[in-house]
């Protein structure tokens, strides 16, 4: 079996997204692969925003515009690099971010979609659906769900 040559990540900024970051950036070093971190994004504004920003609290990150993804993506390549990644590129999506990574993984030919496990286990993601189980349905590669949490 062949290395891996594109690693693709995704962050939401939160301490569990990174712990998959390092994961990846680990597992793209060792294979010499390029890492790809996705950050998705859906802005939002006005009333809107301020009802989102009270009943998501500490998540109301997930919400704001573009800039919130593009500190998340800065900090998230700081922590690839501090793992030895050498070839990182970040792409900040705006979109959901199932549909984000899937579209990312198909337009980098990723190889390998790596996610972090929070909200496999919770109740609302047994319900709604979550990320990781999500991706892992729908990525078309292999997928890699980092234990996080």
């Amino acid at each position: 079996m062949a290395a891996y040559r594109t690693v693709l990540v995704g962050t939401d900024g939160s301490e569990s997204s990174f712990a998959a970051v390092e994961r990846a950036a680990r597992l793209a070093a060792a294979c010499g692969a390029e890492l790809v971190i996705v950050c998705a994004y859906t802005p939002m504004s006005g009333p809107e925003l301020d009802l989102a920003k009270d009943q998501l609290g500490a998540e109301a990150y997930q919400v704001v515009g573009s800039a919130p993804a593009e500190d998340t993506l800065r900090i998230a390549g700081d922590r690839a690099r501090a793992q030895h990644a050498a070839d990182v590129r970040t792409v900040a999506v705006r979109d959901e971010p199932v549909a984000a990574l899937v579209r990312v993984a198909r337009e980098c030919s990723a190889d390998l979609l790596v996610v972090g496990n929070r909200g496999l286990r919770s109740i609302a993601g047994r319900i709604l659906g979550s990320v990781p189980a999500d991706v892992a349905r729908k990525a078309g590669v292999d997928v890699l769900i980092v234990h996080t949490t």
